[in-house]
């Protein structure tokens, strides 16, 4: 009997918010794998906002999704067959190959994961790229010191939660915004000083204002926006904003005006610089080194939303520009 694999595929370009007639569900046979390859069934995959960008048919840092074809995505996956002698059946993997349930690949598509008490998913989250992406973008362009104050926008996201948990560790104040009471309590939990429902707030720059009185020296940014102009409002001298995410403006369909206060760029001399988790591919080591060794002694937590199936793949992307994720967005697969 020949095995059947399952993916997505895009099927149409998304004109604003993504709906789900833009993805299909297609299956086709799976091949047996040649000399070199491996067969691996899929356990988890991810969704990111990242992949909004892919979706447009213009140049970027990553190629653009073709129409007909699988999209691609962090994965974690079981060696079902392997014809690779670095590769085993039963070997955990880490691959791009997401939004489908199983394929065949060249050993060197794949990684193993390492034998760390952790279940293998969290190498989609805060061991994953999200983790990555907070420990770094801090780190370089952050530069956190003790004693400053922090904020976070978008912090109850898989990112954006990491980053309050790391900025505590450096000993700084952290203000995190969020869209739920339920998000915000989250967060109160695993150690942020001030919270701010950004949907509920009434007058966000008041709120901030109220959260951070004295003002604030670094802003991790993923939602661009209003959150933007604010922290440029409340941003004292030498401010530096980690520029790595601007969710709000993802599904625009015409381009907004800038940041109407942008002129404090010059007066408070803010470092402002946007990045890619790529950019710091370097600290990757030395990130899953001491992110594994703060989970080993309890310092670090994390929240994960889970979909069923591969079927369910868009309703989770989707969902990530309702804001109906705590923590890191995920589809269980097999």
């Amino acid at each position: 009997m020949t095995s059947k694999a399952h993916e997505i595929r895009l099927k149409s370009r998304p004109v604003g918010l993504p709906q789900a007639e833009n993805f299909e569900l297609t299956e086709s046979a799976l091949p047996e794998p040649d000399p070199g390859e491996v067969l691996v069934r899929n356990l988890w995959m991810s969704v990111d906002p990242y992949m909004r960008g892919r979706m447009y048919d213009r140049p970027s840092y990553v190629p653009p999704f073709q129409i007909g074809e699988a999209l691609q995505g962090g994965a974690i996956g079981r060696v079902e067959k392997s014809n690779n002698s670095d590769f085993a059946a039963g070997d955990l993997v880490e691959s791009m190959n997401g939004w489908r349930d199983a394929f065949v690949s060249v050993g060197g598509a794949l990684q193993k994961l390492p034998a760390e008490n952790v279940p293998p998913q969290a190498y989609l989250g805060v061991l994953g790229m999200p983790g990555l992406t907070a420990y770094s973008g801090l780190a370089r362009i952050g530069e956190p010191k003790a004693g400053e104050t922090v904020f976070v926008s978008g912090a109850a996201g898989a990112v954006g939660a990491i980053v309050c948990q790391i900025a505590k560790l450096r000993g700084c104040k952290v203000v995190a915004s969020a869209g739920a009471d339920a998000k915000l309590a989250w967060l109160k939990s695993v150690g942020v000083d001030e919270v701010v429902n950004y949907k509920t707030s009434g007058n966000l720059l008041e709120a901030v204002r109220k959260a951070a009185p004295h003002g604030i020296d670094i802003y991790f940014d993923n939602v661009g926006g209003e959150h933007l102009e604010v922290a440029l409002e409340v941003a004292r001298p030498h401010a530096r904003f980690i520029e790595c995410g601007m969710i709000s403006a993802y599904n625009d369909t015409e381009v907004k005006p800038g940041p109407r206060n942008i002129i404090y760029v010059v007066g408070k001399s803010i470092k402002m610089q946007g990045f890619i988790v790529m950019n710091y591919w370097d600290m990757r080591d030395q990130f899953r080194a001491e992110m594994t060794q703060w989970i080993k002694d309890g310092k670090i937590k994390w929240e994960e939303t889970v979909e069923s199936g591969i079927a369910n793949a868009p309703k989770a992307f989707l969902a990530l520009f309702s804001g109906a994720n705590i923590g890191k967005m995920l589809v269980k697969l097999g």
